[in-house]
């Protein structure tokens, strides 16, 4: 039974030491994440300000996973270079072990304080006071599992069962490595392990070679998970996170040979054995840093070469990254650039159609379909991207402009539905059975055509600024193209009145056109509503269109 309870409060202080380590990622990315992003993919121009990047966001973060990810979505963007990303990487590994040297420094007695003054900060309103409010308590959540930990682990010094687990490990250092990875991998934070290594250590039942035998798995198992995460990225991401696993393998066989002099030249320097887990957590990563910083360029031309580019679909989102769900502001500017590029397809596929009506060239159709898949694709992405942050908790701004952009997204979708199953099927019609429109009548579909082109362009300026006075311009649009609808419409009759035989043979094709491009503006000219809205006049310029 005594077992038992030990277990219990050593697997719970480990639980609390990696919930406080989440609270810590979580509350520092809502009060700095953008910062945090801003400064990483900036300060990244030369070796130093790469590594310092790395150290200081992994020290902020107490998470180089989290750095990790951050990096191989921005080498993806182009705003890191490949060999950039490997020197941010290792100023990362060495931000962990700082954390968890100065974690070892004793101060264990501020946790109260620390999750005291974390509490009041979070009842404040600004998600930057409640963010660093969520970081106080987590660090005091971290240095309180600390505590538990020793406590948990002082009567391990009398347990048989562990003793000779422990002198299996140390019999099989290699083993004990891959162990030691193992919990790093399962706990995904390198720094957990650390501590509880350190714990142990400070029970003295570890001798000082598996001491560091351990540490070193640790850091092999810590670069696991991001290569786990970009498993399905795109190749420039798995690039930075196999580059770092590499770097740590390699630092790991070098090491694991030399662990017992390690033991020796660490136990000399003055420092006190209870701290040789992270001692030696330091000065492996340092050391390791040291010796390839040189090779990181060789590096990312090896990685370029191991993992090559693959060719993906065209209809996966770009720039929906999920690490930046933490901060709102970021998320919503890339599910803006998403759905711009949803416009673009929606664009081309007007163009396409216009061009086949024009020249009578069915080529031009070819694509319209896969175009449509892509549009559908995309907008449910950026739907199901922009539901996830709605969990996140958004001020009324930013939830606002979420709902902007869904229904920006939705609207694009429609347009995309009426082209393929009605602008489509009727140019297809017109090319396939030879048919010709009157001169007037093929001119009057023209300029529609392009009126809707130029006012799709213009809705994309005004769904990016929310310029007033071009969602005013949009709103009256809709009156032109309500007009021009009611005039071809009425030409057309009188042309069939006059029993011209052009215009008998189209004259479904004709009003069916007429029909689906004002629809099509319907959609565009919605972009202007919520603008409108906000200023009071959306239902003025209605009633004012309906009067004209």
């Amino acid at each position: 039974m005594d077992s038992t309870v030990i277990m219990i409060n050593l697997f719970g202080a480990v639980a609390l030491l990696l919930f406080g380590l989440a609270q810590v990622k979580d509350g520092v990315s809502r009060a700095f994440g953008a910062r945090l992003r801003t400064g990483l993919a900036t300060g990244t121009r030369g070796g130093l300000r790469s590594f310092l990047s790395g150290l200081v966001a992994t020290v902020a973060l107490q998470s180089s996973t989290a750095t990790a990810l951050m990096t191989a979505s921005f080498v993806e963007r182009d705003l890191i270079k490949p060999r950039m990303a490997q020197i941010v990487l290792l100023g990362a590994n060495v931000g962990t072990a700082i954390t968890a040297w100065i974690v070892a420094t004793g101060i264990e007695w501020l946790s109260p304080l620390l999750i005291l003054a974390g509490i009041v900060l979070y009842r404040g309103r600004s998600s930057t006071r409640q963010g660093g409010g969520t970081a106080l308590i987590g660090i005091g959540l971290m240095l309180l599992s600390l505590h538990l930990l020793g406590l948990a682990t002082e009567p391990m010094r009398a347990s048989p069962a562990l003793a000779a687990f422990i002198g299996l490990l140390d019999g099989a250092l290699p083993v004990a490595l891959i162990f030691s990875a193992v919990l790093a991998f399962v706990s995904s934070s390198s720094l957990a392990v650390v501590v509880l290594i350190l714990s142990l250590a400070s029970a003295g039942i570890v001798s000082a070679e598996l001491v560091i035998v351990l540490v070193l798995g640790a850091n092999l198992g810590g670069a696991i998970p991001p290569v786990v995460a970009t498993l399905s990225g795109p190749a420039s991401a798995r690039r930075v996170t196999f580059g770092n696993l590499a770097v740590r393998t390699i630092g790991c066989l070098i090491a694991l040979p030399l662990a017992g002099y390690g033991a020796e030249l660490i136990q000399m320097l003055p420092f006190g054995p209870a701290k040789l887990p992270v001692d030696a957590h330091l000065a492996f990563n340092l050391m390791l840093a040291a010796l390839a910083w040189p090779f990181s360029r060789p590096l990312a031309t090896l990685m370029a070469r191991l993992v090559p580019d693959q060719v993906e679909p065209d209809n996966a989102p770009k720039y929906l990254d999920a690490q930046e769900l933490s901060t709102p502001v970021v998320a919503l500017a890339s599910a803006t650039r998403e759905v711009l590029g949803v416009g673009d397809l929606i664009e081309r596929m007007l163009m396409r159609v216009s061009e086949a009506f024009e020249h009578g060239d069915s080529s031009k159709l070819a694509e319209i379909h896969a175009l449509e898949e892509r549009v559908d694709r995309l907008q449910q992405a950026v739907k199901i991207y922009l539901s996830k942050l709605g969990r996140e908790g958004l001020s009324d701004e930013n939830a606002r402009r979420s709902i902007v952009v869904i229904d920006y997204a939705i609207n694009l979708e429609h347009m995309g539905d009426i082209i393929e199953k009605g602008l489509l099927e009727q140019v297809t019609k017109k090319i396939s059975l030879g048919l010709k429109f009157s001169e007037d009548g093929h001119q009057e579909l023209r300029k529609l055509f392009e009126l809707t082109i130029d006012n799709l362009r213009v809705a994309q300026t005004i769904f990016v600024t929310r310029d007033f006075n071009l969602a005013r311009q949009m709103m009256e649009v809709k009156v032109e193209v309500r007009r021009m609808e009611k005039q071809s419409a009425e030409r057309h009759l009188e042309r069939l009145r006059d029993g011209r035989a052009d215009s008998l043979q189209t004259s479904s094709l004709h009003l069916d056109m007429l029909r689906d491009l004002k629809r099509i503006n319907a959609h565009i000219v919605s972009v202007a509503h919520p603008i409108m809205d906000e200023s009071g006049l959306l239902i003025e310029s209605r009633v004012r269109a309906d009067a004209k």
